[in-house]
């Protein structure tokens, strides 16, 4: 049987999707070091786990794209 795939406008949606959280759960655990308060820090804490679990979960969603391209090694710096 054929394996599903996404639409193109689809896998954009979900790479932008990826990135966001990605951008949230840095943030959230960089943060967890400036943060006295306790619940606040367990709360961040929980968001932690839920955002790595969530990553998770649209990673095994973007392996379903129609296109793909590998990581490559040594990747080609930005600044010059």
């Amino acid at each position: 049987m054929n394996k599903p795939t996404l639409a193109p406008h689809e896998s954009m949606e979900l790479h932008e999707a990826l990135n966001f959280k990605t951008l949230c759960l840095a943030k959230s655990k960089l943060m967890q070091g400036l943060v006295f308060d306790q619940e606040l820090k367990a709360l961040m804490q929980k968001d932690v786990i839920l955002s790595t679990q969530q990553i998770a979960e649209l990673q095994a969603i973007y392996a379903r794209a129609p296109f793909q391209a590998p990581v490559p090694n040594n990747p080609t710096p930005i600044t010059h």
